[in-house]
């Protein structure tokens, strides 16, 4: 079954009061493209967190945004420097008297000012930080999943639509495909019979050139060749790993086929039939774009 390129995932754990949350979002790519938004605390695991992503998935853009809570008790939340808390003070109490203003200073006023905070050296490792995180990766990594396949599920019912409505259209080529033969036969006969008078005819170079002439119009092989490639498409929809590569390239030779045959049989009804294959092939290719 095919999964979309597009989609949303969230997951959350807690594990003695660290909690992780990841939300994972999903856009088309050609090829897989992954970014990773994580706390400073936690950058010592990007890595892990790229490799599961990269190996759960195998297109899209998909980026990850990640928050930690920590319990106080675990020593990694920033603290106050109250030493520079006060002198900041002092020199904005200053500062207001010197210009003379009336109004006082608040708390806000300190909060934009740097350095107000220490933050905790960050651990080399800490595997109650990790086990959280990894938890709620891998949920979030499942409801992507999820969400992609069910999307996924709506576009292989419309290909699988196309797919028939090009069958049919193939069917009504080959049953109007010898009746071409037999019409353009008997045209090149009745008009070379009418110059059968000059003595200077030849009836077995005639018969060549009828020959000839069927072999020009005949369109056998690439209806062959396009039945071919939609039974391969219909194949690759049903397949357990990810197809769109070779959904891009089926759809290329479907559209390759039905351009030869519509040039080749020179027949305005499987010319018709012909740029109506092509007009579905269009839409199928526009539904690939989606499809990791």
């Amino acid at each position: 079954m095919i999964a979309s390129m597009t989609g949303f995932g969230r997951g959350q754990a807690e594990r003695d009061g660290f909690t992780a949350t990841v939300e994972l979002r999903s856009v088309n790519n050609r090829y897989l493209d992954v970014s990773v938004r994580l706390p400073r605390i936690a950058s010592l695991y990007e890595p892990d967190v790229l490799a599961a992503i990269r190996q759960a998935f195998s297109r899209g853009r998909i980026t990850a945004q990640i928050d930690l809570k920590l319990p106080p008790e675990a020593g990694l939340l920033p603290r106050l420097n109250l030493d520079a808390a006060r002198q900041y003070l002092a020199q904005l109490e200053a500062l207001r008297a010197e210009a003379g203003l009336s109004d006082p200073i608040r708390l806000e006023h300190l909060l934009t000012l740097p350095d107000l905070f220490e933050r905790p050296e960050v651990p080399e490792e800490d595997d109650r930080i990790r086990q959280v995180l990894m938890e709620a990766l891998s949920r979030a990594i499942e409801a992507l999943q999820a969400t992609r396949r069910q999307e996924g599920a709506l576009l292989q019912a419309d290909l699988e639509a196309r797919l028939e409505a090009i069958a049919r259209r193939l069917e009504a080529i080959e049953a109007r495909a010898p009746e071409r033969l037999v019409e353009a036969r008997e045209k090149l006969r009745a008009r070379v019979q009418e110059l059968l008078r000059d003595d200077q005819i030849d009836p077995d170079r005639l018969e060549l050139e009828i020959v000839l002439l069927a072999d020009r119009l005949d369109i056998t092989e690439e209806c062959v060749r396009l039945r071919a490639h939609l039974q391969h498409f219909r194949e690759a929809l049903q397949a357990e790993e990810p197809s769109g590569r070779r959904l891009n390239f089926l759809t290329q030779e479907l559209h390759r086929e039905a351009n030869t045959i519509g040039a080749k049989a020179n027949d305005a009804t499987i010319a018709l039939l012909a740029v109506e294959i092509k007009e579905e092939v269009e839409k199928i290719r526009e539904q690939i774009q989606n499809i990791e």
